[in-house]
């Protein structure tokens, strides 16, 4: 009989505890798509909804158009105000003479001292210009401007004193009078004289203006937000049983509510284009009739046309005014239109 024992039935069937039993792999996907594939997934719906309304917008393009019009003479009202008032101030040099400082000197100050003062003066802080007038020269412009040249000519000796004629920097009020008091200092000056009534009117003028553009501009504005929220309203009723099968199926606010924000955000800006185009044109038309005008004071002034400057953010403040507008709008409606 053999010694040697033969292995039981369980260590030939059963594996040895030694080997190692195989492993599945972990899947990756576990833990859902990456942010490569998000961002694309992003950028994709943000794409098909921009074409999807351009190609709603390109199925009424004379609806459209007219919508746009709307918003642009909106728009044009208050920019072309504003613009106009820029171009008012751009008569700086005249509305600064109007607020010149008078420095009448003593009737013994020589010509060559009334030169030497118009030098100090235009080197003081404030002093945009200095223009000296002499007695002689004084005498002969009040004879041309009153008519009295016959009556002047029998005085005895020139009455009219040396005159410095100032212009300053600015049309400030405090400032100007600051400047007066300064300048009423100076040797050989007699009085120094500034018509402060010139200034104030002007002062009232432009405050007036302005506060009339900051008013016309909330009207016009609210009336856009009016007008764009009616006109994505009713894109919103055309598309209602669109949007009641998108949200039975799962579909979000968010993705229902970002074709109509690109509706309103192009609506404003086709609005910016044609209002910069309108006030192009109408200040252009304008400035024949400013340029006729202004040549018969003798000034060469012109209205400035839409500088890129003030043109882009009417752009943009379109396109804002659009986008908020179709927000409202959307969001006020979004809610009525819950699955039931």
């Amino acid at each position: 009989m053999s010694a040697t024992r033969s292995p039981k039935v369980s260590e030939r069937v059963a594996p040895k505890a030694a080997d190692p039993q195989p492993q599945k792999k972990k899947r990756d996907d576990d833990d859902g798509p990456d942010f490569a594939t998000l961002f694309r997934a992003w950028v994709e719906s943000h794409r098909a909804s921009l074409l999807d309304s351009l190609r709603r917008l390109g199925k009424q393009p004379i609806g459209s158009f007219f919508t746009c019009m709307v918003m642009a003479v909106a728009l044009s009202l208050p920019m072309g105000l504003s613009l106009l008032l820029s171009n008012v101030e751009r008569l700086g040099g005249s509305w600064q003479r109007a607020a010149q400082i008078s420095l009448y000197l003593q009737l013994e100050a020589s010509p060559a001292e009334g030169e030497s003062l118009r030098e100090q003066i235009k080197a003081i802080p404030g002093v945009a210009e200095a223009e000296y007038v002499g007695r002689d020269q004084a005498l002969e412009e009040f004879q041309q401007q009153s008519g009295l040249g016959d009556a002047l000519k029998e005085l005895p000796e020139n009455p009219l004193p040396g005159v410095v004629l100032v212009t300053p920097n600015e049309v400030d009020k405090p400032a100007l009078e600051a400047l007066r008091q300064k300048l009423s200092e100076l040797p050989k000056v007699q009085q120094a004289q500034l018509d402060l009534v010139w200034v104030e009117r002007l002062a009232a003028i432009l405050k007036l203006g302005d506060r009339f553009v900051f008013g016309l501009t909330v009207l016009l504005v609210s009336a856009l937000l009016l007008v764009i929220g009616n006109t994505i309203r009713l894109h919103i009723e055309n598309r209602r049983t669109e949007i009641e099968v998108i949200k039975l199926v799962g579909g979000t606010d968010s993705y229902v509510r970002r074709p109509f924000l690109y509706m309103g955000a192009l609506y404003g800006f086709g609005a910016g284009i044609l209002s910069w185009g309108v006030l192009a044109f109408g200040l252009n038309w304008l400035n024949e009739a400013v340029v006729g005008l202004a040549g018969l004071y003798g000034s060469d002034f012109a209205l400035a046309g839409v500088p890129v400057a003030d043109g882009l953010p009417l752009l943009l403040g379109a396109v804002l005014l659009g986008y908020i507008g179709a927000w409202i709008a959307v969001a006020r409606h979004l809610r009525e239109l819950a699955p039931k």
